[in-house]
């Protein structure tokens, strides 16, 4: 029962690796871009979040939906203005280009919300729900909830919709995409502004457990990197298998031998470089022009 608990639990964390890797992914496909600045653009928007909670005194769900709206704007603010005049340079450029707006970024949340850490509140609280010996507490059951939600409306969006079949066009082709009519611009925006969404969405649900504060998000981020590497850096479906995946994994082995759980994301990362590149679901990327 000891194993059934941590599969949970580890469930319940992985989803979470999940929505950051799905954002990853989903920037990576369309882009060609390895944002390092997303688990920054995750903790802006949570502090989006307290902000509106603590001065604004609004409801938890209304205060997450202003957040992710703030969110996508902010994604879709940085391929504009950052990203998109970055087009035509070579690759090694548009990675310190992330990497500065990941200390940029920090640098301001702390200008404006200091560096102290502070609670972060759930939304639901209450006695954990007993399964026989299996025990569920409210928060890892919102956090597993959410996720999927979040994760099955972006399958309906890429899967069933203009907009999707047209995302999915881009990151396919883009001169191709091009050439069909296809606003690619438009598109890019977009689809960094919904990388926004599910960035910030992941730091919202762990915030109550780390805390918040202007780092919450680094060991987020590596997770995130390591459920996308795991599932394929292709691969949507595979950010997902990868998060979830990546949480069971790292529960159990915390539970069996508490010193591996924090190296174990980064020896993850190694061996399935070295024995399958492309990840569990992934195809080599082909070269965009």
């Amino acid at each position: 029962m000891i194993l059934a608990q941590q599969i949970i639990s580890g469930l319940a964390t992985g989803s979470l690796y999940a929505l950051a890797a799905l954002g990853l992914v989903l920037i990576f496909k369309t882009s060609d871009v390895v944002n390092f600045a997303q688990g920054e653009m995750a903790m802006f928007g949570t502090f989006i979040m307290f902000t509106l909670l603590k001065a604004g005194g609004l409801p938890y769900w209304g205060a997450f939906v202003l957040a992710l709206a703030f969110a996508f704007l902010m994604g879709a603010a940085i391929e504009r203005a950052v990203l998109r005049p970055l087009a035509q340079a070579p690759l090694i450029s548009v990675l310190i280009a992330t990497l500065g707006l990941m200390q940029i970024i920090n640098g301001v949340a702390g200008w404006i919300w200091g560096y102290q850490a502070k609670p972060f509140p759930t939304a639901v609280s209450g006695s954990p729900i007993s399964l026989g010996s299996l025990i569920i507490t409210l928060p890892d059951l919102v956090n597993l909830v959410v996720s999927l939600a979040v994760m099955a409306g972006f399958f309906v969006l890429f899967k069933f919709t203009k907009l999707g079949i047209a995302m999915r066009a881009v990151a396919e082709n883009r001169v191709a995409a091009r050439l069909m009519g296809i606003a690619t611009d438009r598109i890019l925006s977009l689809t960094w502004g919904l990388g926004g969404i599910l960035a910030a969405t992941a730091g919202i649900l762990i915030a109550p457990v780390t805390n918040l504060d202007i780092n919450m998000m680094a060991d987020m981020q590596i997770k995130a990197f390591t459920a996308a590497v795991l599932g394929g850096f292709t691969s949507l479906p595979g950010a997902v298998v990868g998060g979830l995946t990546l949480g069971v994994l790292e529960n159990i082995v915390g539970q069996f031998v508490p010193q591996l759980k924090t190296p174990f994301a980064f020896a993850l990362i190694v061996l399935v470089l070295v024995v399958r590149p492309a990840g569990l679901m992934g195809t080599v990327q082909r070269k965009k022009v």
